[in-house]
């Protein structure tokens, strides 16, 4: 029979929903190899028009929902051919699945979205731990029944990478959303001879890989990999620090890709192998754009070294007797008769959820004739896009958000300067000192302009732990407060004029 002449509808027509369900999965599985080949084929370009999708603002929400649906149809597909489960708990599946996505759509805090990436990772990597064990221990058996008739080499270097890529990334991801959520990694977690422990780890998962290659036979070789893959993955993320982990959450994301790609090959499903691979070839490139934002190499990410170390001024040195603080109705006046503003966010725009009113400050300004633009910092925040997300919520145009080279093409000619909530972005210190720990990273130059308003809680250092003399510069005004109540302050003054 042709495949592609397939009678779908051979149920009665007064059948009930289960009779029809039924139908519908016998025409699934006589239609063979080809309708599943034809889907995901689908599902590929899905995913593929989705990823294209994501590369602007103003298609990102088409993307997603793309490559959801691709999702979607290459999980039915596959699980409905190959008979693993009915098609009831495929639906209670996709039900609960449904569910459980729309409550942290609606419940998560923008401030929580980098925790919420980085478990997605860390779920993509134990799910690729269990495919590939089942997997494993399915060809264990049918080899025992078969009077030891071995798994093919492929297959069993294939389960053994998806092991240990996978648990290096669950729990890689795991310490990643602890040491943002701060319950217990609330520091970076080093001593001396912490990369010697992650050396004799990563040497260890690689013997074991050996063996379970050579005795393909047995199991137990894939689960001891996993163990010690997943104390490499906590010894490879917990050193690390702060400042370093949207590049982290970055990483891991392409290594839940790979973990995916390798599961593909165990199961021989090309689907996976593809969404796999687009996901970990996606997360390279984010995870190289953003080391080169940081002015740092990958390896140097990796192995958690945070610059050279060498000295630099105490916070005593550079803010005593020089910074000067203002109010609302101070930086209101200074707005007065200005033609350009700049904005640059920060994270701490987003923990005080400001955004809302930082469009309405800019709002009250641009009636005023003003020009108002966002300067965004590639690594502002927590993770890739925080601040363009936090923006498109408050629906601030896209066309006023500005990327950190051509603002800073301009920004001598920008009469004022508001920087919320960020600080080692702005710091000038990566620009004139050579020994400090962020030296070379490339910042928005906020300092160039002709007014600096710093709104921040306090003096606290970044996430790199170092002073800012932005703070402490002649043409800079620190208005001191929570980033949503001094924008308050602001927009109230700007309304009484």
């Amino acid at each position: 029979m042709d495949p592609l002449e397939i009678d779908i509808t051979t149920a009665p027509v007064n059948a009930g929903v289960a009779e029809k369900i039924e139908a519908v999965q016998t025409a699934i599985y006589a239609g063979g190899q080809a309708w599943i080949n034809i889907a995901y084929v689908v599902a590929a370009v899905l995913f593929i028009m989705g990823l294209k999708g994501l590369s602007h603002p103003r298609s990102a929400v088409r993307g997603n929902l793309l490559g959801a649906l691709g999702m979607l149809l290459a999980i039915l597909v596959t699980l409905c051919y190959h008979e693993i489960i009915g098609f009831t708990l495929i639906i209670v599946g996709v039900a609960i699945g449904a569910v459980i996505g729309a409550i942290l759509a609606v419940k998560i805090k923008m401030t929580d979205m980098p925790q919420l990436v980085a478990l997605f990772n860390g779920t993509g990597g134990i799910a690729s731990v269990l495919v590939a064990g089942a997997a494993l221990r399915e060809a264990v058996v049918e080899a025992e029944d078969a009077v030891f008739v071995d798994p093919p080499m492929a297959f069993t270097i294939a389960t053994m990478v998806s092991g240990l890529i996978g648990a290096v990334t669950f729990l890689g991801s795991l310490v990643a959303w602890d040491k943002l959520q701060g319950f217990f990694m609330k520091k970076d977690f080093r001593f001396p001879g912490v990369q010697l422990v992650t050396a004799a780890l990563f040497i260890i998962c690689l013997l074991l890989g050996y063996w379970g290659v050579m005795q393909p036979a047995i199991a137990t070789p894939y689960w001891l990999l996993v163990l010690v893959a997943c104390g490499l993955g906590f010894f490879l993320v917990a050193p690390i620090g702060g400042a370093d982990m949207p590049v982290v959450i970055a990483l891991l994301n392409s290594y839940s890709g790979l973990a995916a790609a390798a599961t593909g090959f165990v199961l021989s499903n090309n689907v996976l192998i593809i969404a796999g691979s687009l996901v970990g070839a996606s997360g390279i490139i984010l995870t190289m754009i953003m080391c080169k934002a940081m002015n740092r190499s990958l390896p140097n990410v990796i192995f958690g070294k945070m610059g050279s170390g060498g000295e630099i001024a105490s916070a005593d040195e550079i803010y005593a007797g020089k910074v000067k603080s203002t109010s609302g109705d101070e930086v209101a006046m200074l707005m007065d008769g200005v033609n350009r503003v700049v904005v640059v966010p920060g994270y701490g725009m987003a923990v005080s959820q400001a955004q809302h009113l930082v469009r309405d400050m800019a709002n009250l300004l641009e009636d005023r004739g003003v020009t108002v633009e966002f300067g965004i910092h590639p690594v502002a925040g927590r993770m890739p896009g925080h601040m363009n997300v936090l923006l498109a919520e408050a629906d601030i145009s896209y066309d006023k958000l500005i990327e950190m080279d051509d603002i800073n093409a301009t920004i001598d000619q920008v009469d004022v300067a508001i920087v919320i909530g960020a600080n080692d972005v702005v710091n000038p210190i990566a620009r004139t000192d050579p020994n400090s720990p962020i030296a070379g990273m490339p910042i928005i130059d906020v300092d160039k302009a002709h007014t600096v308003v710093v709104i921040k809680r306090s003096l606290s250092p970044g996430f790199a732990g170092i002073p800012n003399p932005l703070f402490a510069a002649d043409n800079t005004l620190m208005l001191f407060g929570d980033g949503k109540e001094a924008v308050r302050e602001i927009v109230d003054a700007l309304k009484e004029g």
